[in-house]
């Protein structure tokens, strides 16, 4: 048994099919089809049923997978434990970032990570949560930013800053003259939300239900972005919550249709999560001190009720 024969297997398992996983691992489809054979001789088992199309896992197959997983991860620490040692921060680092922090959060960064750690080649994906926690079980991301808790099984969370939730209510909204307002202030008949897939959209819906005015049967308009919802807002179809940073670049005469919420304030956790076999811990660190330099300045709040996307609601 080798390490090759099990990068072999798993790219099959990820693609269910042998021509394209040869070319995900670069060589011939009768190379890895003779390799994944031999592997299988060894154990005496079959890994493949190959008479399904796709190609599908054997029941015993699933579970070599799993292993081969953590056996080609531990590998992989190898040449981290090195880097390691040397101090050596660099190579292609995979991150994924959720649709409503990439906006705002990437740009405050970005430029920042590149000028200090010019050998990291980062290769970023904006990718929904739930395809977020699927590529970094799979081994397809290194890391990701997104809201948390999750409290997953497998995956570590490094909390990074929370975010308050901001009100935006325009003119003739019922609670535009309130210099502050309160969740119990909050019907969800007249918001705005962000369609399904987004993790905001389900702090909001776990925020309304603490709400006496939350119905679970009534939504309003739905959208797939925060410029979407303001332009809605602005039209007269009802208010909408934003993220603290969003709320930073909107024009003077949108600022006014800001409220902040009474103490504590809702806010959102946001994290850089990643496996807990702690690969590339160098430049996840290198990540999170870059991103906490930024955001520092940006976000000062303490006092805050933090909205999960699970509904596991703590406060600070």
């Amino acid at each position: 048994m080798t390490i090759t024969q099990l990068h072999y297997v798993l790219a099959v398992a990820e693609h269910k099919n042998f021509t394209k996983a040869a070319q995900k691992v670069f060589v011939t489809q009768p190379t890895l089809s003779m390799q994944i054979q031999k592997l299988e001789e060894e154990l005496d088992v079959q890994i493949f049923d190959r008479t399904k199309k796709p190609i599908q896992l054997t029941e015993t197959g699933q579970k070599i997978v799993q292993q081969a997983r953590n056996i080609v991860n531990e590998s992989d620490r190898i040449q981290d434990i090195v880097d390691q040692q040397k101090g050596f921060v660099g190579g292609i680092f995979k991150l994924g970032v959720i649709p409503t922090i990439m906006p705002t959060l990437l740009p405050m960064f970005i430029n920042n990570f590149i000028k200090k750690y010019p050998k990291v080649k980062l290769k970023i994906e904006e990718l929904n949560t739930e395809a977020i926690i699927e590529r970094l079980r799979e081994g397809h991301l290194d890391a990701a930013i997104a809201a948390t808790p999750l409290e997953l099984p497998g995956i570590k969370e490094n909390v990074l800053y929370y975010e308050p939730f901001v009100g935006y209510i325009p003119n003739e909204h019922r609670l535009h003259h309130k210099d502050k307002i309160e969740i119990n202030d909050l019907d969800i008949d007249d918001m705005l939300l962000l369609e399904d897939g987004h993790c905001f959209k389900d702090g909001i819906i776990n925020l309304c239900k603490s709400s006496r005015n939350y119905d679970e049967d009534h939504f309003q308009l739905e959208s797939g972005s925060f410029e979407t919802l303001i332009k809605l807002a602005n039209e007269g179809l009802g208010m909408t919550l934003l993220p603290y940073l969003h709320t930073l670049d909107l024009k003077d005469n949108e600022k006014k249709n800001l409220r902040m919420f009474k103490d504590p304030v809702p806010a959102r956790e946001v994290s850089l999560i990643y496996n807990r076999s702690e690969l590339k811990m160098q430049i996840i660190e290198a990540i999170r001190s870059t991103i906490a330099g930024v955001v520092k300045g940006a976000i000062t709040f303490h006092n805050v009720n933090i909205i999960s996307p699970l509904n596991k609601n703590k406060t600070f």
